[in-house]
């Protein structure tokens, strides 16, 4: 039958051929009825819609067997992006960009900063006590390896905790690191010798650091995206705000109560802080397929050139920007300043880094992260080669050194972090973060 059919359909056509040729050349007639022909082609069509039957095609089914498309797949593009390090990944995801959680986080990373950085940017006050008064049988340079060795703690243990940030979020990083920070600057006092100083500011309160950092930077991330640039500034303002208070605590709490209550007494206010940091402080996003299977460091993200060479460039900048920070109260007293003048010189170098912490951030998310990090390091060698160099005795010209060179350096440790951002998802941050400052640790 089948093969009947199409006999009597070719017969069909060629009737219809045949009468074509005829009105083309002569008057128009009516075109045959090929009643074979019709019944052929109806034959046709009931053995298709039998054959269909009999193979079950359902147009269905394959959709419904087809697994469901992820966050991250569409009908045009099925692949896994997670390990794509891009900020344009983040666009599966939706960022509060404020309300009263983000700013609570931003709250609470702010007093972890504080505890961290407050320290860290006090090292110049407690650099010139200490050569002055327990290690002042010791050179300078043989002191300063007590914070290096802290701030190098500080980066470098991040390497293992970004990982753990990512899977399990901050509440035993920022409980054990509260608890480290606070013991550290409670024993400080106790202190006489060398080795002491090691035990307790570099190395407890180095751990320490490193616990409470990563998960302070890391979960803003998880909350702002566009407007990351502002919200990481303000968090960071709080190592100004420390580096401001801290000094001057010591400077009038030691002539009345001695070194060893003063940092109890800075202790307390340690201990204070901690607690809206282990309230405040969470995490937002899932770990990423990467991050959940192991805690290890991702050292492969170095295989990017866009990371390492920010990586390149972060270790860069810090080898050069802590020597100012850790030796400006020194260059004031062994250039005819008095004492009292050096820890001055620090809050005024703190004064000027609270406003370059966030004004440039607030910049940043307008004109671009890089953009604005660039300049900002530019302006921090601009004021040591034309300003600091040239100060030799003048007070003058130190405070203006101070102020100008506390806004540059502001700007880019409030900066960095959020560059880093960019190259990787916000579910990732965490062991980014820390993958990069372990390498800036060497500097």
């Amino acid at each position: 039958m089948h093969h009947g059919g199409f006999y009597a359909e070719d017969t069909c056509l060629k009737n219809h051929s045949i009468a074509a040729g005829e009105t083309a050349r002569n008057s128009p007639s009516p075109l045959p009825k090929c009643v074979n022909g019709d019944k052929a082609i109806t034959n046709d069509l009931s053995e298709l819609s039998e054959e269909k039957d009999s193979l079950s095609l359902d147009p269905t089914a394959d959709i419904a067997a087809s697994p469901p498309l992820g966050p991250q797949q569409s009908t045009h593009e099925t692949g896994n992006h997670s390990d794509d390090n891009n900020e344009d990944d983040d666009a599966d995801y939706e960022f509060p960009e404020g309300g009263f959680q983000a700013w609570l986080v931003v709250f609470g990373s702010f007093c972890a900063m504080f505890m961290v950085f407050g320290v860290v940017n006090s090292t110049a006050a407690l650099q010139d006590y200490f050569s002055n008064h327990q290690l002042r049988g010791y050179s300078p340079g043989s002191i300063g390896w007590i914070f290096s060795l802290n701030l190098f703690l500080v980066f470098f243990c991040g390497l293992y905790i970004g990982g753990i940030f990512d899977v399990h979020g901050p509440r035993l990083l920022v409980a054990f690191g509260s608890l480290a920070l606070v013991l550290s600057m409670m024993l400080l006092g106790f202190c006489t010798e060398y080795w002491q100083f090691m035990l307790d500011y570099a190395v407890l309160g180095g751990i320490g650091g490193a616990l409470l950092n990563t998960p302070a930077y890391a979960s803003i991330g998880h909350f702002f995206q566009r407007r990351r640039g502002l919200a990481t500034g303000v968090a960071c303002t709080s190592g100004s705000i420390g580096g401001i208070v801290i000094p001057v605590m010591l400077q009038g709490l030691i002539p009345k109560i001695g070194f060893a209550w003063s940092t109890r007494v800075i202790g307390f206010l340690f201990l204070l802080l901690a607690v809206p940091a282990n309230l405040f402080i969470v995490k937002r996003l899932p770990p990423s397929k990467k991050a959940s299977g192991s805690l290890l460091p991702d050292l492969t993200a170095f295989k990017d050139p866009s990371f390492a060479l920010c990586s390149a460039g972060m270790f860069l900048m810090e080898w050069g920007l802590f020597v100012p920070l850790t030796y400006i109260s020194s260059y004031c007293t062994t250039h005819g300043q008095d004492p009292s003048f050096g820890f001055t010189a620090v809050a005024l170098l703190n004064s000027g880094s609270f406003f370059g912490r966030w004004l440039p951030g607030l910049l940043a998310d307008k004109l671009g992260r890089f953009n604005v990090i660039i300049v900002t390091i530019l302006l921090c060698a601009i004021t040591v080669l034309a300003i600091w160099l040239p100060a030799a005795d003048s007070r003058a010209v130190i405070i203006v050194f101070a102020i100008s060179f506390g806004f540059a350096s502001g700007s880019n440790l409030g900066l960095i972090p959020v560059c880093l951002s960019q190259l990787c998802r916000a579910e990732d941050y965490g062991r980014y973060f820390a993958t990069s400052y372990f390498f800036a640790s060497f500097g």
